[in-house]
């Protein structure tokens, strides 16, 4: 009940928010991408990542271009970030059926993840790749949905896991974002 009441209460922020900003209520192009992070001692449930070398959960989130949030999904770290991002679609079908284009990064390229999101959302999923010049470059549109995570560590509760479960750790971010 909880869960449904504060997922309807954050969609209406947002789309009060985008209707002042003089947008559509609902977006039609997110930007998705997973972070992982580190649990307490307190936390419940946990997974490794063994490519960023973390042992805790993830978050995979889909923003819009103001980095408002749209979707979130909190998984055991030893989740895929195409295999999160997937869940989190089919979890959040109501709140993205508008959305016809997802950004990635080139963690999430495959067909199969192309064509998982498309039976979920009908929607296509665009890959960013970065050069292949070893020098930093600012990637379109990407610097968004990081920023929404760097402003989600700004809450002490939420730089590590400290939640018991998952769910209240989902329902910490939704809260915070």
């Amino acid at each position: 009940m909880t869960q449904v009441f504060s997922k309807k209460c954050i969609k209406k922020l947002v789309e009060t928010y985008r209707e002042q900003d003089g947008r559509k209520k609902q977006t039609s192009f997110c930007i998705v991408d997973a972070q992982s992070v580190k649990n307490t001692w307190t936390a419940g449930e946990k997974g490794y990542d063994a490519g960023k070398k973390v042992s805790g959960i993830k978050r995979h989130i889909a923003v819009d271009t103001n980095g408002l949030i749209h979707a979130i999904e909190v998984t055991t770290a030893n989740i895929t970030d195409r295999e999160g991002a997937i869940q989190m679609c089919e979890r959040h079908t109501e709140t993205l059926d508008k959305v016809t284009n997802i950004l990635c990064d080139g963690g999430y390229t495959g067909p199969s993840f192309a064509q998982s999101i498309k039976e979920a959302i009908d929607c296509s999923v665009e890959i960013i790749k970065r050069s292949e010049l070893h020098k930093f470059v600012v990637l379109p549109k990407r610097w968004i949905v990081e920023r929404t995570f760097a402003w989600l560590d700004n809450y002490r509760r939420l730089w590590k896991n400290c939640e018991r479960t998952l769910e209240n750790s989902r329902q910490s971010c939704l809260l915070a974002g």
